[in-house]
Parts: structure tokens; C-alpha cells; sequence
């Protein structure tokens, strides 16, 4: 599996058929391959989880009932997706945006049998939250959106209260830089010409930056604190394949060090970045000076064969009913990349 059109992950992520059981642990390889293929294929209870593509910045979490998956972008690139289950008809799960009111590791239901809730974050105080619980591939809750334990476990670490969530059931969602306003279909994001550059530094005069750069549209978006501020044509020389990411780990009296992040499963280790190799990618100079006025330690190139533009939005059907199998792994730095339980016929367990 793989998380390669990342950017695209939007609300193509759709559940299919019947799992099979008797899983192995399984990871997820995000270095080649469409991330819509791979989404597509996502069974209830999998998930996808790559952080460092987005160390810092604003968090939205996206959940999309008719396709019941759920995104979570961070400065805003999508990061993570997820199966969910959501509430089953009489107990519809509403629609709107939301704030965490609530965090609680271990909570228990006050009015369905004191039904465990773990990583418990509110978003009413009415009864609906976020928490782990089965998935059963279709609406199944009394209201509550329902996470893998281990999706759950991670969502929990990175969300603070306040932090806003939206519940939608739009079937599209842009694919870059969402806004809780167009998840809701309350707004159009912008098209932009191919040819033109835009610099916008005042829209977000401070946070973390992260650069996106797509070789189907020639152009690269800059974000900062989840806004777009800038963008530009650029020309990428040689193939372009699948997705990687570069990150700038510090600048000295010899310029900046960028390390190449190795995105698959039990690949090489990060590796520092030749100057040969950005000589691939041609932009506007006055564009590239000032990329270079803006980027710090911490900052993120995401280059991907995909297209970024929201005018192509992806439709995701509604997802079908299914049963569920279960994988869990860790990637070679630590992180959780996968993991799905398997309800077969009564209470959920652990197979990998």
C-alpha cells in the first residue's frame, strides 16, 4: 500500500468489499505508487499515518460520513488518513464544525452501559466524541465517530482542546490547504494559472512553511501556517515518479543542509541532499529568493507526480458494507503506519 498521492487522499478514500482474515502485520510504503489506489483499498479499521511529512503547524482534522474515512491535515497537508464509523441511522452523527472540548485516555459511556471510550476527545457535550472503538465498515455508533485504537492512540497525541474538527458529508474536499468553510461546501477554493506567480507573505507573517511541488500541474505551492502564501510555475528536469520529501535540518555559514526523507518501509536512512540535485527544478528567480526568505529549520519539500488542483476534485462513492480484518505495524523509525482490527460475527480482537 502507499501513500504517494497523498494530496489527493480527499474523499476517494472508500472502503471495498470483504476483507480477508487471518491478516499479518502489514506497514504502509509511501514511496511509490498513487496514493488513490492505495486509499481506495483501505479496509475498516486500517489507517495511513505519516507525520513527518508536516512536522508542525494548525491541525483540522476532516471526518466525511458518506465515504465514513476521515482526514487530518496539518499546516495544511494531509498527514494522515483513516477509516471511521459514525453514527447509524436514528443516531445520524450531525454535521458541522466542531472543537475538542474534552480529552480523556480512558472514559467510559454515562449513558450506554458504561461502554469504554478510550482516547476519548468531546466534541458535544450532548454524547458525540471522537474515540477508539470497532469498525464495521458502514455507520455503527450511537453518534460517535469511531477511530482504530491505534489511529485514536496517535490522533490524540497530536490535538490540543480548541483544535477545530469537521464533520461533512460532501463527497469532495480540495486537496491542499482545506478550509473548515469549503469542507462544509460553503466555498470554491481559487484556480490558479499555470503561468503566473503569486507571493502573498503578509496572509500568514509567521509559522512553520511547508513547500509542495507537483510536476503533472509544473507549479509549487508555499504554506505557512496552513495558508497558502505563495506559488509559482516550476519546471522539474528528468522523470518524476511516486512522492518524496526533503526537510532543512539547519543553516550555517555554508548554507542550508536539507536531508531526502526516505518515505518507504525499511528503506536506506535519511540521506543529506547534493546541490546537483536541486539543480533539477527551475523557477522564476525572484521566486526562489524569496522561497529562500522564508524557509527555516524544520521546513518541508513535498514533490509528487500527482496534481494539486482543486478545480479536479475526487469523488468518493459511499462506502459498502463490510466485514473487517486487522493489521498492525510500526515503520523503522517508530512511528504506527497501519493497523485494523477484525470483527467477525461478535466483539472485536486483536490479530496481529
Amino acid at each position: 500500500m502507499t501513500l504517494n498521492r497523498w494530496i489527493a487522499i480527499s474523499w476517494t478514500i472508500l472502503a471495498l468489499g470483504t476483507a480477508a482474515s487471518g491478516a499479518i502485520a502489514q506497514q504502509v510504503d509511501v514511496a511509490s505508487g498513487s496514493v488513490v489506489q492505495s486509499v481506495l483499498k483501505l479496509r475498516p479499521g486500517e489507517y495511513v499515518w505519516e507525520p513527518d511529512l508536516a512536522p508542525s503547524g494548525p491541525t483540522l482534522l476532516i471526518v466525511n460520513t458518506t465515504a465514513q474515512r476521515a482526514l487530518l491535515y496539518r499546516n495544511g497537508i494531509p498527514i494522515a488518513a483513516t477509516t471511521v464509523s459514525t453514527g447509524r441511522p436514528g443516531y445520524r452523527t450531525p454535521i458541522g464544525m466542531f472543537t475538542i472540548l474534552q480529552k480523556r485516555v480512558e472514559h467510559y459511556s454515562s449513558t450506554y452501559n458504561n461502554a469504554p471510550m478510550p482516547y476519548m476527545q468531546r466534541l458535544t457535550w450532548k454524547g458525540v466524541a471522537l474515540h477508539a472503538g470497532q469498525l464495521p465498515g458502514y455507520p455503527a455508533s450511537h453518534g460517535c465517530i469511531r477511530l482504530p485504537k491505534g489511529f485514536a492512540r496517535l490522533l490524540y497525541g497530536v490535538t490540543t482542546l480548541g483544535m477545530t474538527v469537521v464533520v461533512t458529508d460532501h463527497a469532495t474536499t480540495p486537496r491542499v490547504a482545506p478550509t473548515p468553510e469549503i469542507a462544509l461546501g460553503k466555498g470554491v477554493p481559487e484556480l490558479q494559472s499555470a503561468r503566473t506567480s503569486e507571493w502573498n507573505p503578509g496572509k500568514a507573517p509567521a509559522g512553520p512553511v511547508s513547500i509542495i511541488v507537483s510536476a503533472a500541474d509544473g507549479r509549487a505551492i508555499v504554506l505557512r501556517n496552513g495558508v497558502e502564501i505563495g506559488s509559482a510555475p516550476v519546471r522539474i528536469e528528468g522523470p518524476v515518479t511516486g512522492t518524496w520529501a526533503y526537510t532543512l535540518r539547519g543553516i550555517d555559514g555554508d548554507g542550508p543542509h536539507w536531508l531526502r526523507m526516505d518515505l518507504s518501509d525499511g528503506g536506506a536512512t535519511d540521506r543529506p541532499v547534493p546541490r546537483e540535485e536541486w539543480r533539477r527544478f527551475h523557477a522564476p528567480e525572484n521566486f526562489r529568493r524569496a522561497v529562500a526568505g522564508v524557509v527555516q529549520p524544520g521546513t518541508t519539500v513535498i514533490v509528487t507526480a500527482d496534481s494539486l488542483q482543486p478545480g479536479a476534485p475526487v469523488t468518493c462513492p459511499s462506502a459498502p458494507r463490510s466485514s473487517a480484518s486487522a493489521y498492525s505495524g510500526t515503520d523503522r523509525r517508530g512511528h504506527d503506519r497501519i493497523a485494523y482490527r477484525q470483527s467477525g460475527g461478535g466483539r472485536a480482537k486483536e490479530i496481529a
